[in-house]
């Protein structure tokens, strides 16, 4: 009762709208959860990250979930998850991208999931990898495993929102390791982030897990930037 009491005083609002959520709502409200820009890449109607990758690495497949813009609900969400702590957001989100991909059969043809690994300095101050509960969240819907630590961040790097493109490739040059090569080798690996801007980070951790001869590897973003 006294919970119940507290949730009239205080209601949970929708992360993205920001309004009271009603009950069986949880995180989002109906309309938003309806209403969000999902890029529907898994039908073959979105090309954004084809195009950022072409002549530089090729994936077996790449997905994004939903269209990112500036001031939108979706960065309202990517912000929910990525520095407020709301995992439980991101595994909720990794699960409905993984249904969408299990529409056009892509059940359990996926091995490892690999989160984009934070620097162990930014994973301490935040304590967690906002791209591990979205890792979770699409293993718990599609099947496989999530290994974190399979792949580390081998050093820091300065922030890339001012950088220039260029800049942000040389920026994330030999930046990740893998740790474990004997599990990834011959494996379907699957790398796992949050928000996709040119694609340079994800690129450097994909160069260093095929040089370890798995199988194939494939991209998911939860989050795609509209450029």
């Amino acid at each position: 009762m006294f919970k119940a009491f507290l949730q009239l005083l205080f209601p949970d609002v929708c992360v993205a709208c920001k309004e009271p959520l009603v009950a069986q709502e949880k995180h989002l409200c109906t309309d938003c959860m309806f209403d969000l820009p999902k890029t529907d890449s898994h039908k073959g109607l979105y090309h954004v990250l084809e195009n950022r990758f072409a002549g530089r690495i090729m994936p077996q497949h790449q997905f994004a979930y939903l269209k990112f813009k500036k001031a939108s609900n979706v960065q309202h969400i990517m912000h929910a998850i990525k520095y407020g702590g709301n995992q439980e957001l991101g595994q909720m989100l990794g699960r409905w991208f993984g249904a969408d991909l299990n529409e056009v059969g892509l059940a359990n043809t996926f091995d490892v999931y690999i989160p984009i690994p934070l620097h162990k300095k930014r994973q301490l101050e935040r304590g967690y990898n906002q791209a591990t509960c979205i890792a979770e969240g699409l293993a718990e819907s599609l099947g496989g495993i999530v290994l974190e630590n399979a792949v580390q961040r081998v050093r820091a790097t300065e922030s890339q929102v001012r950088k220039k493109r260029m800049e942000r490739f040389e920026n994330v040059e030999k930046l990740f390791e893998v740790i474990t090569p004997e599990i990834l080798e011959n494996k379907r690996i699957v790398i796992v982030d949050d928000t996709l801007t040119t694609g340079a980070t994800i690129g450097s951790c994909f160069e260093a897990i095929k040089a370890v001869n798995p199988k194939e590897i494939s991209i998911m973003v939860l989050a795609c930037a509209e450029q």
